[in-house]
């Protein structure tokens, strides 16, 4: 995982939209979702890219099973 820190801030930038990638927090890790096809265009199940999604994935049906998938870009300063 890179060592990159995000404020809430910056991981606004990173929505999914306009050809910015799409990057959700979750317990303090940053991933990166742009190519992850439920994810398109930055949203999933009302969800969206650039924000901490902590509470979010607890009520998934999935919950944290997913982020093994997934490519860690930073943390959550």
């Amino acid at each position: 995982m890179a060592d990159k820190q995000f404020t809430l801030e910056e991981l606004k930038k990173f929505n999914g939209e306009n050809g910015n990638p799409a990057y959700v927090a979750i317990d303090g890790i940053v991933y990166d979702m742009t190519n992850v096809d439920p994810w398109k265009g930055g949203k999933h199940h009302g969800n969206v890219a650039g924000n901490d999604l902590s509470e979010a994935i607890m009520k998934s049906p999935h919950k944290h099973s997913v982020l093994a998938k997934l490519n860690a870009v930073g943390k959550l300063a």
